[in-house]
């Protein structure tokens, strides 16, 4: 498969009705990078991550940054996403101290959306913002079905919350939420699924204030990223390192002064969410979602 015909098949939103979908593309999509790249640029300051160059058919573009411990190749990928999905039929009862289920749920899930995101890259640049769109609609749909291959029942939507005066509704306020899990027709969890964080961390927080405010709940908010990363320029002519898009004041600001969220969930976790004070124990890879935290919230 061309570079072409796999831009063609990933800007199609019915080729990804399912996880076999989703994973058929990856397959294609590596298979093709294999053979066919023009060069695989390191970045100049964190070594691990990649950046993928096309030849000609692709306008020579370059990719997003893609982080080579946790992107599989296609052998890899083949015998992986076996095990991939039969893990998530089995993830309620899967062994938590066994890392190696762990590490094929955050690199197969981070593969597959990054192969769709790499390869939108190689849309000609004025269609950025097209390819920037459809990924981050394929990742909310991607999540969803996962948490629907592992036995919980998910949906996207707008959640109308009805603001009380002196007893009586006065008005509705209408929320639009990527991840709403209900049980018994009451919502369990309210999620927000993007690629990465940038401009959108603030409306998480306050959503998850006014929701429980208006409501008089304690309804679980949680965030699943992919990533926060992203490519910059050096001052050296074709070569690039990668910046962070994470703002680690405004999460503990929101979270100290704020709310905390129930979950914040990255396949691409950064280092200093593993060791800075508030973010390790608010931030955790997305294998943690699916064997341990799902299960709790619903309860």
């Amino acid at each position: 498969m061309t570079l072409k015909q796999l831009v063609k098949q990933a800007i199609m939103k019915d080729n990804f009705t399912d996880l076999k979908g989703f994973i058929s593309f990856c397959n294609e999509y590596l298979a093709f990078i294999s053979n066919n790249l023009q060069a695989v640029i390191i970045s100049q300051n964190e070594n691990h991550y990649r950046f993928y160059q096309y030849d000609k058919s692709g306008n020579y573009q370059i990719t997003r940054p893609i982080n080579s411990n946790l992107m599989y190749d296609a052998k890899e990928f083949a015998k992986a996403s076996k095990e991939y999905v039969k893990i998530l039929k089995r993830v309620k009862n899967a062994d938590k101290k066994d890392d190696s289920i762990r590490e094929i749920i955050n690199n197969s899930t981070y593969t597959i959306q990054q192969s769709i995101g790499a390869a939108l890259d190689g849309l000609p640049a004025g269609k950025s913002n097209t390819a920037r769109k459809l990924t981050g609609d394929l990742f909310e749909h991607f999540i969803r079905l996962i948490i629907h291959e592992i036995g919980i029942a998910c949906r996207t939507g707008v959640i109308q919350v009805p603001v009380i005066v002196d007893g009586q509704a006065q008005f509705n306020m209408s929320y639009q939420h990527d991840l709403i899990i209900e049980k018994d027709d009451d919502i369990k969890v309210i999620g927000s699924i993007k690629t990465s964080s940038k401009d959108r961390i603030d409306k998480i927080f306050i959503d998850k204030f006014l929701y429980n405010k208006l409501t008089e709940k304690d309804t679980p908010h949680i965030a699943v990223f992919l990533n926060d990363v992203q490519r910059k320029n050096t001052k050296k002519e074709n070569e690039y390192g990668i910046n962070t898009t994470f703002l680690p004041g405004h999460f503990k600001g929101y979270t100290v002064k704020l709310n905390p969220l129930d979950g914040v969930y990255y396949c691409d976790i950064r280092p200093n969410m593993k060791t800075e004070n508030i973010l390790k124990d608010q931030i955790k890879t997305f294998d943690h979602l699916l064997i341990e935290d799902i299960w709790k919230f619903i309860e």
